[in-house]
């Protein structure tokens, strides 16, 4: 019922809902008459509301888009970005996936260059592939969260812990194992190693690995909405769409 007052009787376009709201423009408008049509919507539709039930305005975007339900990403008056279903946020995620994923949004809601955003991912691969990444930010983070016996899935974590055992060093529920992936054939966990043992002179990560698991994964979350896919990201001959090009399709 909202959704239909709002752009029967006050001209918007509903751009995304769900069950505790929407976001709605009026294309071509100035933000200015957009702020003041939106606030005179909700003192009209609140009166209609039953009971206790309110509409509230949440704030004004500058720009957004939206993957799928739950899935967006917009962008406020004072810079602040704000996701849903695109956050990169578990611990099993390396730096260099968040830090790949947050420069994309920007480049994506504060610039409106989805060309920028896929020269970032390209630009990052390419690093992993010469290794010329840090160190540092290709570190996962994973917690024990059990005795190491009552572990039927041996995930890389584990099966670090499980090294540290063997060696009488005891690893508690909470322990945060800190790994880096290394290049080789065979089980992730078979070639795992924590940060503290890595010798640059025996040693190379795995860069398919970062590139394939951590990297695309993180910012296809993003990209798919724009039509691009992996093949895209990963080699300089993909297609390139503009933001505008894209919102006109």
């Amino acid at each position: 019922m909202t959704i239909r007052e709002i752009e029967e009787k006050f001209g918007f376009k509903v751009l995304y809902a769900d069950t505790d709201g929407f976001y709605a423009t009026i294309p071509g408008e100035k933000p200015e008459l957009i702020k003041k049509k939106a606030k005179e919507f909700l003192n009209y539709i609140n009166s209609k509301l039953p009971g206790l039930l309110e509409l509230e305005y949440e704030g004004f975007y500058l720009r957004g888009f939206f993957v799928t339900k739950k899935r967006y990403a917009v962008i406020d008056e004072e810079g602040r970005i704000t996701t849903r279903g695109l956050e990169v946020v578990r611990r099993d995620w390396s730096e260099i996936a968040k830090e790949t994923q947050a420069k994309v949004l920007e480049a994506i809601l504060k610039e409106g260059s989805v060309e920028k955003a896929v020269e970032v991912v390209r630009d990052v691969v390419e690093k992993i592939a010469k290794y010329r990444v840090p160190l540092e930010k290709l570190v996962i983070h994973e917690q024990i969260t059990r005795d190491l016996k009552d572990y039927k899935a041996i995930g890389p974590h584990v099966a670090i812990a499980k090294r540290l055992a063997a060696r009488g060093i005891k690893v508690k529920p909470g322990t945060i194992i800190s790994y880096i992936v290394l290049k080789g054939s065979g089980k992730i966990s078979d070639r795992v190693i924590l940060l503290t043992e890595y010798d640059p002179r025996k040693h190379k990560y795995d860069p398919d690995y970062y590139i394939e698991n951590q990297v695309l994964p993180a910012v296809l979350r993003i990209l798919e909405a724009f039509g691009y896919r992996k093949e895209d990201l990963r080699y300089q001959s993909g297609k390139q769409t503009g933001l505008d090009a894209w919102l006109k399709r």
